[in-house]
This record gives structure tokens, C-alpha cells and sequence, in this order.
């Protein structure tokens, strides 16, 4: 056996030790008494004695469809009677007024087996566990409603958003629950409109955990987990010392194999708003969140690539020369692009490239060791009309480095001789596709009116579908698209126009 494989093998012994050492063994009915009382030590993970495995068939979601389609991203995967609702464990002797339907507060599910392997820093898995708490694990459930920062030696788990869910909503007022659905290559587990301990739900979160084993075109080329965020409306629990769902101990974003050396963490969160620095300058706020997508690739035990942060501009962006009713610059965009490196005592170093240079600007709005943000501006002036292109590459001083690089999709629109000066707010056209990625039909929601025209191109600019929309709500066939990334624009003779990322599976 290889050096490494020796080192490997201590280091994995050494982690379960301290998983073991970390698990406290009681029944559920004291467990809830003392949580209530503040009386738990929050550094553990507590094991019920009193577990029962749910039986019967596993309940379909059976909500409305196009519940949480996302209008902005495409990232959120719309709930459909394709998704199950998460089989959580049960207490012996619980009342049914505190646990019944997989409402619970801290169970996690029965070992759920993947059709495909799983890649985790090395370690291979065909089983695990989805914990209420915002996370999955691979070699034991987690109850730990209270997060810690990674790396840690005590947790083997992979975060969307670890903190303290309570999804006991037994008066029907939003779903409140945990879902997932597998696919041949891929499971995704959802966080349904979740709230937070004890039985909060004046604030929901909505997120979404994608694991693959690389050849399921959910997620980008080359990666293994994304994360994707709907709204985000609270971080902290009562018994995390949080108060009305903020402050006490942060949530935790990221990834940790439990030796100390393989973690990604994007941030830890304990406020409202939208202030990011980084992941390890200090804890943010939640609503950076909202509909932001993150992807990495955690199959081998390396350095990770850092993070490119563009929410809010997934799809395409719109530049509007010679209307200022649409812009408040004339014939100029202007949107925020961040970088991040996950893993601590790493620097990373961001650069632009556009073909059109002198159309495109920044400004360093923000430059720590761990975290970059700039204001860029694209000014479309004299540029001919279609798609334009910028290039961002974030690289890392990791061993090896590593270098992440996103392409941001800038489509100019000439309409000249209108110079009104009335902001957009007063035309804005809206435009969401679900489900999205699809493999067949989509579903098109717009505020176009009844003369609307799509029109579906590629990513060099061909157009592959173009039709009439006769209503607000109606379905596309692009079950004849090879699979790739697809632009739909829908507009109408008003001059109203909206681009949206379609992604064909």
C-alpha cells in the first residue's frame, strides 16, 4: 500500500473516532425537553434511542406544479409529483401533534440508497442520509441543529444550508417540507419553504441540494454539487440563540469530508440584507442568497476552484441603446460579479476579458485575500445588435492553483428615436420557464400580452424556434434541441423584450 493511502486511511480512522466521540445517545421526549430549555450542549450530535423507520409508501409531493418555478436563475427545480417527500424517522411514543407526516423538528431520514456512485474527496457512497437540518451526510444521520464553521473534524456532510429547520406547519400554510427525487445520475433534495425552531414560520427558506455522479447535465460540465437558493428569509433558531430567526450562531454553507483537510465553505450567515465579504472575513447576510447558484466539483481530494458569484444575472442581461426608458444610463448596463476561494489562508485573483474592450469597464468594489467584487459596466454604444461576451477567470494560489471561468451573456437591443426618459420600472417585461432544465416541453409565463413573439436561439446566436405566444401561460415542444444552453427572448410590438436561459437535458 502507497504512503499516501496509509496517511489517508489514519486520517479516515482518526474522523470516525471523532464522529463517535461527538454523539450523545437519548430518547426523543428529552431530547425535546431540554432543547426547549436551552439545557443541550450545542457541539453535539445527539443519536435517538427511540427511532422508529416510517412505514407504508412514500408520499408523492401532490402540491401545485409550477409552486416554486424560478423566475430568475433557472436554477430552483419547480416540486412536481416527480418528487417524494424526504422518509424521516419517528419517535417512539411521540404525540402525533408534534410529529406526524415527516413534519419534525431535527430527525433525519431512513438510509436512502442512489442508483449511481457517489464521489465524495475520494470516498465512494451508494447510501446516505438527508438531515432536516440542511444537509445530507454519509456515514451517520446529524440532528446538530446548531452549525459550526468548516473545516471540522466532527461532521462528514455536505451543507446547502445548515441550521436549525423546523418543518412542524401542521396548519397546511406553506408546504414546510423536505423532498427529494432521483434520477438515474443525480438526486436532487429540496428545502420547501422551511421555517425555523420552535415552529417559526413568519420566515421561510427555499433552497435546493444537486449531488451527481458528473454525467447528468443538471449541473455544469465537470461538477458533482450545486447549490441553488430561492428566497432566504432567516438564518438562526430559538435554541441557537437567535432571536425572531436572526442573530445567535451563524448558518453554514460549504462542504466537509470531517479530517480537517477537504471542506469548501462559501459563508456562514446571521442576518437580513444582502452584505457578503467572503467566506471566512466574518458571518453575512442571508439574502445574498436569494437565487444564487453555486457549483463545485468534490470528487477527488484536491484544492477546489474558487467560486464565481453572479446572482441575480444568470441569464442573459439586457443593454437597450438609444431607450432610456428601459435604462437609467443611456445605452448602458451596469451588474455586480464576485469571486470567492473556498478554503482558508488562499488568495484569489479575478480578470476580465471582452472582445468589444472598449465597451466594457469595473470598478474593485471589495478585495480581501479570500473575496473580490466589482462593479462592471457595459456601454453598447455603436455596437451592433445580438449577444456580446464577457470573460471572467477567478484563479487560486492552491496546490495545484486552480482556476474557475464563467461566461457572462450580454444582449444589445437597438431601438432608436426613443429618448422618453420614463425609467424601466414603467415597462418592465417579466419572463420565467419551467421546468427548466427540461427534456421536452417547457411552460412559458410572461407579461407580454396575447402578441408576444419567442424566439429561441443558441449560444452562437442561431435561431432554432421561433413562434407566436397567444397566451400568458403556454408550452414550448424543444424536444427536438440537441442538449446544451439555449437563449429564449419573448417580445411584443410595444418594444417590451426579456431574455431568459433555457437549458435542454
Amino acid at each position: 500500500m502507497k504512503m499516501k493511502n496509509k496517511i489517508l486511511l489514519i486520517i479516515s480512522a482518526a474522523a470516525l473516532s471523532a464522529f463517535g466521540q461527538n454523539n450523545i445517545q437519548m430518547d426523543h421526549a428529552t431530547y425535546s425537553t431540554l432543547k426547549a430549555n436551552h439545557q443541550l450542549d450545542v457541539t453535539k450530535n445527539y443519536l435517538f434511542t427511540d427511532a422508529v423507520a416510517p412505514t407504508g409508501t412514500i408520499k408523492k409531493y401532490h402540491g401545485m406544479q409550477n409552486k416554486s418555478q424560478s423566475a430568475i436563475c433557472s436554477c430552483i427545480i419547480p416540486l412536481d409529483t416527480t418528487f417524494s417527500e424526504v422518509p424521516m424517522m419517528s419517535y417512539g411514543g411521540t404525540n402525533s401533534s408534534v410529529y406526524q407526516d415527516n413534519r419534525n423538528d431535527d430527525a433525519s431520514s431512513v438510509p436512502i440508497t442512489l442508483p449511481f456512485t457517489f464521489d465524495f474527496y475520494g470516498a465512494t457512497y451508494n447510501q446516505l442520509y438527508i438531515n432536516n437540518n440542511g444537509n445530507i451526510s454519509f456515514q451517520q444521520p446529524y440532528s446538530q441543529f446548531t452549525a459550526s464553521m468548516f473545516p471540522s473534524a466532527m461532521y462528514n456532510m455536505i451543507a446547502p444550508f445548515w441550521g436549525d429547520v423546523d418543518t412542524r406547519d401542521f396548519s397546511g400554510n406553506t408546504s414546510a417540507l423536505v423532498y427529494y427525487k432521483m434520477n438515474p445520475h443525480s438526486m436532487i433534495v429540496k428545502w420547501e419553504n422551511v421555517g425555523y425552531y420552535n415552529m417559526h414560520f413568519d420566515k421561510i427558506n427555499t433552497f435546493q441540494l444537486i449531488i451527481t455522479d458528473g454525467l447528468d447535465s443538471l449541473l455544469p460540465a465537470g461538477k458533482n454539487v450545486g447549490y441553488c437558493y430561492g428566497d432566504m428569509q432567516w438564518t438562526t433558531g430559538d435554541a441557537s440563540s437567535g432571536s425572531g430567526g436572526w442573530g445567535g450562531i451563524p448558518a453554514t454553507v460549504g462542504v466537509n469530508q470531517g479530517n480537517g483537510a477537504y471542506y469548501f465553505q462559501v459563508g456562514t450567515f446571521v442576518a437580513p440584507g444582502t452584505l457578503f465579504d467572503g467566506p471566512y472575513n466574518g458571518p453575512d447576510a442571508v439574502d445574498w442568497l436569494d437565487n444564487q447558484g453555486v457549483y463545485m466539483d468534490i470528487s477527488t481530494p484536491v484544492n477546489i476552484a474558487p467560486i464565481i458569484i453572479n446572482n441575480n444575472i444568470c441569464d442573459t442581461i439586457d443593454v437597450y441603446t438609444g431607450d432610456t426608458t428601459r435604462v437609467m444610463i443611456m445605452d448602458t448596463v451596469q451588474f455586480p460579479i464576485g469571486a470567492s476561494t473556498p478554503e482558508i489562508n488562499q488568495t484569489v485573483t479575478t480578470t476580465f476579458y471582452s472582445p468589444d474592450t472598449l465597451a466594457f469597464t469595473y470598478d474593485t468594489v471589495m478585495n480581501t485575500s479570500t473575496y473580490q467584487k466589482f462593479m462592471c459596466t457595459f456601454i453598447a454604444t455603436n455596437l451592433p445588435a445580438g449577444l456580446h461576451y464577457l470573460y471572467v477567470t477567478a484563479t487560486d494560489n492552491g496546490v495545484p492553483a486552480m482556476t474557475t471561468i464563467d461566461t457572462i451573456v450580454i444582449r444589445s437591443d437597438f431601438y432608436p428615436g426613443v429618448t422618453t426618459g420614463i425609467h424601466t420600472v414603467n415597462n418592465a417585461a417579466t419572463i420565467s420557464v419551467y421546468p427548466n432544465p427540461a427534456d421536452g416541453w417547457i411552460t412559458l409565463k410572461h407579461n407580454m400580452g396575447s402578441s408576444a413573439i419567442l424566439t429561441i436561439t443558441d449560444l452562437i446566436g442561431q435561431k432554432v424556434i421561433s413562434e407566436q405566444v397567444t397566451n400568458k401561460e403556454q408550452t414550448i415542444d424543444i424536444s427536438k434541441l440537441s442538449k446544451g444552453i439555449y437563449f429564449a427572448t419573448i417580445s411584443n410590438k410595444e418594444g417590451k423584450t426579456k431574455t431568459i436561459k433555457v437549458v435542454k437535458e
